[in-house]
């Protein structure tokens, strides 16, 4: 049975960030078995899609495909929306479609993220002097979701980032979504002492959420001139990444795949979240697929809102409160696939958007509107 691998990434209007995705993809086939093939498509705001990279395997004869998640946490796209895509378009072609775990927490992510941060502490340290690890707080910033599960992942990553390397101390904050975001983040920290601070965004690829860190940084540091902020870089095609990705698709076959989710709101209750388990399966991206970098509100020229960097205040304004259809979007959950070839669909009939709970947290993307003060 010829074998495709399929990495299905998220998609950005970020040019750049849609490169360096497709750059990875292609740097994988070393890492896997000779004869089998690897494609990729982006789930919305990039093309290819992710159906064209599947027509593309099954054009190239295989009969078998092992998907994988191109992310690092699995919330509601990994969880719902690219499961759905893969489960409709097996059933429309009757070929074997099976899917793979996020990256997850994994030594080698973990790695990978170690060797970010260290090269951005020797760089300040050759720049600025040496400054003790004991004197320096690290902050990991996810993307943030509106899961639990993915958010507490990123939180045990800053939590092994902080006890491998040892820090001083360490704070977590998130790009969009839930709290606290980059900007409180950073002022709650630069509150505890330290003379430096590593700013560390747990993200594969750059975009306008990389932009939006590094900006957030960057004024938070104009406004505390005697502490060093260092912006350290983004994970990027590091070796160990790439590994990851390569063991997500051949782990699937063996004896016993390992399930691609652990403590899922969409079949267990979650503190908080109980509303959203058995939600009904369904992607809600159809109107963003294929949409790239030349998008309207793509580019912060287009925003009468920012000035330099994205500050996702134009999510707030375009609704009113905050819940919107975009990446940063929080409450899209519905059911989702788990192993090889079953899902927890269930009856329902109608399409809801669970709101994320916590939407008007001070410190959440509400905090945004702090820069038209």
């Amino acid at each position: 049975m010829k074998t495709g691998v399929m990495i299905c990434g998220h998609g950005s209007r970020s040019q750049a960030a849609v490169d360096e995705f497709a750059v990875l993809a292609k740097k994988l086939p070393p890492l896997l078995p000779a004869d089998w093939e690897v494609d990729y498509g982006y789930l919305e705001f990039a093309n290819p899609v992710i159906r064209d990279g599947l027509d593309r395997l099954r054009d190239a004869g295989c009969e078998r495909i092992l998907a994988v998640p191109g992310m690092l946490f699995a919330a509601m796209h990994a969880k719902n929306d690219i499961p759905t895509v893969l489960m409709t378009y097996a059933a429309k072609h009757g070929i074997e479609v099976s899917y793979g775990r996020e990256l997850g927490v994994d030594p080698k992510m973990i790695a990978a993220a170690g060797a970010r941060v260290r090269e951005a502490i020797a760089r300040a340290d050759a720049e600025e002097g040496e400054v003790a690890l004991h004197e320096t707080c690290l902050v990991v910033i996810g993307r943030g979701a509106s899961d639990p599960d993915a958010n507490g992942n990123v939180a045990k990553v800053a939590r092994m980032l902080h006890e491998g390397i040892g820090f001083g101390w360490h704070e977590v904050g998130f790009s969009g979504v839930t709290f606290p975001l980059v900007e409180p983040c950073l002022e709650h920290v630069a509150k505890l002492g330290y003379r430096r601070v590593v700013v560390f965004p747990y993200f594969l690829f750059t975009g306008v959420l990389i932009d939006r860190i590094y900006g957030f940084t960057d004024r938070v540091a104009a406004a505390n001139p005697g502490i060093s902020f260092v912006k350290a870089g983004y994970l990027g095609d590091h070796p160990a990444v790439l590994e990851t990705f390569a063991e997500r698709a051949t782990e699937q076959v063996g004896e016993v795949p390992p399930p691609n989710c652990a403590m899922c709101k969409y079949r267990t209750q979650v503190l908080g979240f109980e509303a959203e388990m058995g939600a009904v399966q369904e992607s809600h991206h159809h109107h963003v697929e294929g949409q790239g970098a030349s998008a309207p509100g793509s580019n912060v020229a287009d925003c009468a809102l920012c000035d330099t960097f994205c500050t996702g205040e134009c999510r707030l304004e375009m609704t009113g409160h905050g819940h919107h259809h975009h990446h940063d979007a929080p409450g899209h959950a519905h059911g989702h696939a788990h192993g090889h070839d079953h899902a927890h669909d269930h009856d329902h009939d109608h399409h809801h958007h669970a709101p994320y709970p916590h939407a008007d947290h001070p410190h959440g993307p509400l905090s945004a509107r702090k820069a038209r003060k």
